[in-house]
């Protein structure tokens, strides 16, 4: 089976997630009109945890035609209060059950390593992260949920950016957790461009650990280059002159990404996050992939 295509509405992430002036219902009603198999969810969309609430979402996602491939969660497993980090683990463990009762068995549950607080150094930091996915893989495995560990930038919530947003860091992480039935990659091209990365040779170098995919796309505001972007860290910053557009038309050559994924025949879910300059846009997104799928992978 070809790859299948879900969205998720990085339009509507404040909307649902921070000011509450649109549920997840909202936006369930809303993707009936895309072209879609899938609906990806963040744990932030929903105001409780309890079963009788998360059935209902099932439900919704279901009676709209959609499959739930992936939860977004936003662990902070780099926080220096241990304590806080035993509330990260416990919440992602119940973040997976959840993942398992909307998506069923193989359901992708995404996991960040955490923030990049300035008085964490590189070792402490992939030290904590290690022990606190292993403590959540007998949870996993239990509920047969593969966590997804994604190459991320900044939780929208968050203060500091990622931990592990350089790929030499990401790659350090993902190489000292050997799982592999319930432990892979996350991949997002757009977030190793915004780490000032390569994605093309992230994805090289993590292809057959790759369980699922978001397929984002930016573009640069006229007259601006990446050298212009990038701060004194080395790194790419969320600049006004980094846009959001339509999947295809931006930096990421997905023609390179589709090829490395057939070759390492891929078949989990591409999910876009789209929508920032209207629903339309999002549309074109997805009929951009419906495009790519055929083409990388005929049936």
């Amino acid at each position: 089976m070809p790859p299948k295509i879900s969205a998720f509405p990085k339009c509507y992430l404040d909307e649902i997630a921070g000011q509450r002036s649109m549920t997840v219902f909202d936006w369930i009603t809303e993707a009936r009109s895309l072209d879609a198999d899938g609906l990806e969810m963040y744990d932030g969309f929903f105001t409780s945890l309890d079963n009788a609430y998360i059935d209902r979402v099932g439900d919704a996602i279901r009676a709209a035609g959609f499959a739930m491939p992936m939860l977004c969660c936003s662990p902070d497993f780099t926080n220096p209060d241990a304590d806080a980090r035993k509330r990260a683990v416990a919440h992602e463990a119940e973040l997976i059950r959840v993942t398992r009762r909307l998506g069923g068995p193989g359901t992708v549950c995404r996991v960040l390593s955490g923030q990049r607080y300035p008085e964490v150094g590189r070792k402490q930091g992939l030290e904590w992260v290690v022990a606190c996915i292993e403590e959540l893989l007998p949870v996993a495995r239990e509920c047969d949920v593969v966590l997804g560990l994604e190459n991320h930038y900044k939780d929208g919530f968050w203060h500091h950016p990622e931990f592990a947003q350089k790929q030499d860091v990401f790659l350090e992480l993902v190489e000292a957790i050997p799982e592999r039935r319930h432990f892979g990659v996350q991949f997002d091209p757009s977030n190793a461009i915004v780490a000032g990365d390569d994605p093309i040779a992230l994805l090289r170098a993590v292809a057959d650990r790759v369980v699922s995919m978001h397929a984002s796309d930016r573009y640069l505001a006229d007259g601006t280059t990446l050298d212009e972007l990038r701060q004194a860290d080395g790194t790419l910053g969320y600049s006004p002159h980094l846009l959001h557009g339509v999947t295809g038309k931006g930096l990421n050559d997905y023609h390179t990404i589709f090829t490395i994924l057939a070759e390492h025949g891929y078949r989990g879910w591409i999910s876009i996050e789209d929508g920032m300059n209207g629903m339309g846009e999002m549309a074109e997104s997805l009929a951009f992939l419906r495009m790519m799928i055929k083409r990388y992978f005929p049936e």
